[in-house]
């Protein structure tokens, strides 16, 4: 048996972005029954929530669409790199903060803009939904929704 492709999804707090990414991953997962093919976490680029488990809103929208949230935030860190195969930074400045940490250049290599995936919307960066309404929250599960269909179809292609 082949290993599971690991995913990071990193965000800020790791309280809304990257435990969305990492809660609509899992569903999917779970709907296709693929579970043993990709394993998720999720971790953010500062340490302002450890030991938090995912914004209530966040956790409210996801519920909505019958996607369970699970996780408790924690902060990226270089051993990172050694234990997952692709890492997803929620925007550009999450993403200079992942590359800052690099070793070399072949963990550089493993770090993604989450939106690279996102085919239905134009945007670069996943917006931070924390200091926004409703709409925010509901846009972030969009495009989480979107991205990770196109990862899964990526990674269940490579395999």
């Amino acid at each position: 048996m082949t290993s599971p492709v690991r995913i990071l999804f990193v965000c800020m707090g790791n309280i809304c972005r990257s435990p969305a990414g990492e809660n609509v991953m899992n569903h999917l997962l779970g709907k296709e029954q693929l579970q043993s093919k990709v394993v998720c976490d999720s971790a953010g680029t500062k340490g302002y929530h450890i030991g938090e488990g995912p914004d209530q809103r966040m956790c409210a929208t996801l519920a909505t669409r019958g996607i369970p949230a699970k996780g408790t935030s924690r902060k990226f860190v270089v051993a990172d790199y050694d234990k997952f195969d692709l890492i997803l930074a929620m925007d550009s400045d999450n993403l200079r903060d992942i590359l800052a940490l690099a070793p070399n250049e072949s963990a550089k290599q493993k770090v993604k803009l989450f939106c690279h995936y996102v085919k239905k919307y134009p945007d670069h960066d996943v917006p931070d939904p924390y200091y926004g309404g409703q709409d925010g929250f509901e846009y972030v599960v969009d495009l989480m929704l979107d991205g990770c269909q196109n990862i899964l179809n990526d990674v269940l292609q490579a395999k």
